[in-house]
């Protein structure tokens, strides 16, 4: 492939609903411009994106592909980097990482399906980023597809931005072309995407005037001198409208919807054509980051003559294809066999060659310039979101904005030899995905995997079985109770042995009340007068209470808020040890708290939930039957209610699944811990009754 400059790059992610037709549509285009000689199927498991053993065998994208493609456009040639993202909610941390370094986006709507709730979030995060896109409706060769209704629901949603650039021909009842409302022309399909003129049939005509006004009332907008020609009924050139609305379309003011079939390559070629003439090359953009050497914000043009500075979006870890660094050059120019200094982690590495990434088939690449992306294989340190420039002119980038993960399983693994290898994959899948994260719960002796949803968790099992060939089972997490006390006892623990010779004694007195802070294990405090128990004997007697805190005799949970008083006691001038006084101190405990009405707490977490105005009402019905607390209702000001309740942490086991199902995906959750609060007399018994036999019942 090519070198290309910067003005002549289109970075472009496709967006939309699982199952739109995103992947289709990008064979399309990879088809229509020469990439492929031949359009693979989803179903059959042969596109360019889908290259995955997991997406193959569930057909649907589970990683972003990057497809870069070359299109002869009006002033000269392209290159024009496809990000082709998942539509399905477990894997948007693939979106973010693919949005953060595109400049535009192509939101895919299937026409039949409507809009969807991943057309929505599209929107949103074109928003969010402040990015140029454009609609392509797909499925236009369905009989029940109904491309009127489509537009008025996306107006409505969208508001008066939308733009239909192509209104449908159809022919005994077939989707046999379309009229293009900028040229005010008819367009009818011969092969794929080619399409030669046509007559605009009558019933067009009407719909095409008012498509036409509104598009001709948008250019007038762009200038003071324009309004003044419009209003006086003077027609604007060609090349006056294709100027006014790609201004229009680069400011977001404008969005085109464009329309076609993706299975028959039918309009490919006119996104194509709409990417080359209205949507921005990167110099359009600024870099902003941090000059290390000064601390201050550092913004910069893309400009291939100036020093070298690039981030890492995307890492790519496969034990077939190897390790690749996917990269988005900011400043300069990379070449090959050139040091890199990787400002993140001050340490400087070899790139070997420079490749560019279709699918999972590697080009080579003399160099990649400012605004291009690209891949670099085998660095040993760097990673997702790290920065790599000159060591003489440091600058820092922001790291792509990615989902926290809050679902999360247990994990064991299948075979007990098996732990470190399953360790070693996780971090390599982990390095890939920055939605999955492994925590080692040492209080509960578990390990667990966080993910976005269950189906994430579900795919990550399923690749560490066929890429790293271990096997790991999911099951419900343990929560981390408490057990604290809560009235004032006083008792005496008295330990006493013989066995000839030296025996062991050791007596104490003590008072076990609750201390008032929950955040702490225990209190220790000593109050003997007369010496009844030696000073030097008072660190046992603590260490006693320490090591009993840690697995409580009601449940075998850590003890917290246990203030433990010393009072009194006995010793023997020979037989009185540390350890006769530590037993004493254990005694003493145990038979203690079990008369100081001791309970479980149980964890709860501050949890926020965003949802659309019309789904509140399920939402805090579900909470309550989930023993949350509603604490109040704010709006986010963008047709959502944030809700905010405290709950505890194991109703939200499998809560993720339950609020997508009643918002129809449109509701997110977040949470963090809050604090423990004493569990329900029900919860309680079944926690006590489940962990009877891990408790130490000795007492010596």
């Amino acid at each position: 492939m090519n070198v290309y400059g910067t003005k002549q790059i289109r970075n472009v992610a496709l967006l939309g609903h699982g199952g739109a037709g995103k992947t289709t549509l990008a064979e399309a285009m990879a088809f229509v411009t020469g990439a492929i000689g031949r359009m693979g199927k989803v179903t059959d498991g042969n596109t360019i994106s889908d290259y995955d053993k997991e997406e193959i065998k569930r057909h649907f994208s589970i990683s972003t592909s990057l497809i870069p493609l070359e299109y002869e456009g009006e002033d000269g040639p392209i290159k024009v980097n496809l990000l082709d993202t998942p539509g399905y909610f477990d894997f948007v941390g693939e979106v973010e990482e693919a949005i953060s370094v595109a400049d535009a986006a192509v939101i895919v709507v299937n026409c039949k399906a409507g809009i969807e709730v991943g057309t929505y979030k599209a929107w949103e995060l074109c928003e969010k980023y402040k990015l140029p896109r454009l609609f392509f409706v797909t499925n236009m060769d369905d009989d029940q597809a109904s491309y009127r209704e489509l537009l008025l629901k996306l107006e409505k949603e969208f508001g008066r931005k939308i733009a239909p650039f192509h209104l449908p021909i159809r022919e005994n009842e077939k989707f046999v072309g379309f009229v293009n409302v900028v040229k005010m022309a008819g367009r009818r399909f011969t092969v794929n995407s080619d399409y030669e003129e046509c007559e605009i049939p009558e019933y067009s005509k009407k719909n095409l005037g008012i498509a036409r006004e509104a598009l001709m009332e948008a250019v007038a907008e762009t200038s003071e001198e324009y309004m003044e020609r419009y209003f006086s009924g003077e027609a604007f050139t060609a090349e006056e409208i294709s100027a006014a609305l790609r201004e229009h379309v680069i400011e977001g003011n404008i969005v085109p919807v464009m329309l076609g079939s993706g299975l028959n390559a039918q309009g490919a070629k006119m996104v194509l054509q709409a990417i080359d003439k209205y949507f921005p090359s990167p110099d359009h953009y600024e870099c902003i980051g941090v000059d290390i050497s000064t601390g201050e914000r550092f913004t910069a043009k893309y400009n291939d003559k100036v020093s070298l500075s690039a981030r890492v979006f995307k890492t790519i870890v496969d034990p077939f294809i190897g390790k690749y660094s996917l990269l988005k050059i900011c400043t300069g120019t990379l070449k090959p066999d050139s040091v890199i200094y990787n400002v993140n982690k001050d340490a400087e590495e070899k790139v070997g060659r420079l490749y560019l990434l279709r699918g999972k088939d590697t080009l080579e690449v003399p160099e990649l310039r400012a605004g291009d992306i690209g891949a670099v294989s085998k660095l040993n340190v760097t990673q997702t979101g790290d920065t790599i420039a000159l060591r003489s002119a440091p600058i820092v980038y922001h790291k792509p904005e990615i989902s926290t993960p809050y679902t999360y399983m247990r994990y064991k693994t299948k075979s007990k030899g098996d732990d470190d290898k399953v360790s070693n994959a996780i971090a390599k899948l982990m390095e890939e995905d920055w939605t999955l994260k492994a925590v080692n719960d040492t209080e509960n002796r578990q390990s667990l995997l966080y993910g976005i949803g269950d189906q994430h968790l579900e795919v990550v099992v399923s690749k560490l079985l066929n890429r790293y060939k271990v096997e790991i089972q999911l099951s419900k997490p343990k929560f981390a109770f408490r057990e604290t006390l809560r009235k004032k006892v006083e008792v005496q623990g008295k330990y006493k042995k013989q066995s000839g010779g030296h025996g062991q004694y050791g007596d104490v007195k003590m008072i076990f009340e609750p201390s008032g802070d929950l955040e702490t294990p225990y209190i220790f405090e000593e109050n003997v007068f007369g010496g009844a128990v030696p000073r030097n004997y008072f660190p046992a007697v603590e260490k006693g209470i320490a090591e009993c805190v840690l697995k409580g005799p009601l449940a075998a949970y850590p003890v917290v808020g246990l203030k433990a008083t010393l009072i009194d006691g006995s010793y023997h001038p020979v037989d009185s040890s540390e350890l006769a006084f530590k037993m004493a101190a254990t005694i003493a405990f145990k038979k203690g708290f079990m008369e100081a009405n001791p309970v479980l707490l149980e964890p709860i977490a501050s949890l926020k939930v965003r949802v659309p105005d019309k789904f509140t009402g399920d939402v805090m019905g579900d909470l309550n039957r989930r023993r949350g607390r509603v604490l109040g209702m704010n709006s986010d000001h963008h047709g959502k209610q944030v809700i905010e309740a405290d709950i505890p942490m194991s109703e939200l086991f499998g809560y993720n699944t339950d609020l997508r199902s009643m918002t129809g995906g449109m509701g997110t959750f977040e949470y963090e811990f809050s604090r423990y609060e004493m569990a329900p007399g029900d919860i309680q018994k079944k926690e006590v009754e489940e962990r009877a036999s891990k408790v130490d019942k000795a007492v010596v």
